[in-house]
């Protein structure tokens, strides 16, 4: 009996919890807009290419080494297309801006990058 009503108050709660996910605004609408829109590099713009692909990798394994980012910094796009690199996201301050796009030049190369990247405002 104690099981049965464990296990129902379990899924109560995972189904208010779901309820009340789907009811959240989501706090970045304009800016998946914005994506929409096609006018802003993407994810889905990322090229297939061996070279593109080394250097994404590159820059997301020198970001995510970075013990001093957290860990929205560490979640930023990163998006290499023929030898651009494009980074957005959010981040919490400028200092990590800054860190960002220094190891993106050097994990990089010669590629040149496009620093996108916006500093998280408190609300």
């Amino acid at each position: 009996m104690k099981q049965i009503i464990v296990t129902l108050l379990c899924v109560s709660v995972f189904t208010l919890s779901a309820i009340a996910q789907d009811t959240a605004a989501a706090d970045n609408t304009r800016k998946n807009e914005r994506d929409r829109s096609g006018e802003t590099t993407t994810s889905g713009d990322q090229s297939n290419s061996q070279e593109d692909v080394k250097i994404t990798a590159a820059i997301r394994r020198a970001v995510v080494r970075d013990n001093s980012l957290s860990t929205t910094a560490k979640n930023v796009k990163i998006i290499t297309a023929n030898g651009m690199v494009t980074l957005r996201g959010p981040v919490k301050n400028d200092a990590e801006k800054t860190k960002i796009a220094e190891l993106a030049q050097s994990a990089a190369g010669n590629a040149k990058i496009d620093n996108q990247l916006e500093v998280k405002t408190s609300k």
